[in-house]
């Protein structure tokens, strides 16, 4: 067997494109996800799954209908499955996101919208 790390700082530098999520592992059935964010979301939830959110470089917020959340580098935060969310940054911030396998990153928001998953760096 093959031991390598997976270095995240030259993972992000492979990709620039924002709300893109780009697989860079997979443990059982949950794939860690590396994504460069900036701008606004679109309102969504995940019905069948929690979604957590670490924050690697940077600072985002994620709203909620009844209030917000603060994430700076080396926070983590995890929205509970069902619970609307958009998350924001105001300037281009590096994250994290740990969710099962298959998980689109717009959830339950409109179809038509580009929705990335499974691709790998």
């Amino acid at each position: 067997m093959k031991y390598q790390t997976i270095n995240l700082s030259e993972k992000l530098s492979k990709f620039n494109e924002h709300w893109s999520p780009k697989v860079i592992g997979e443990m059982n059935n949950y794939q860690f996800k590396l994504v460069k964010i900036a701008g606004d979301f679109v309102w969504h939830n995940h019905t069948d799954t929690d979604e957590v959110f670490i924050v690697i470089d940077g600072e985002m917020f994620i709203d909620f209908r009844d209030g917000q959340v603060k994430l700076s580098k080396g926070e983590m935060f995890i929205v509970p499955r069902g619970v609307e969310h958009k998350p924001f940054a105001n300037k281009e911030c590096h994250i994290m996101l740990v969710e099962p396998k298959g998980t689109i990153n717009t959830g339950t928001a409109d179809s038509n919208l580009t929705a990335l998953n499974d691709v790998w760096v």
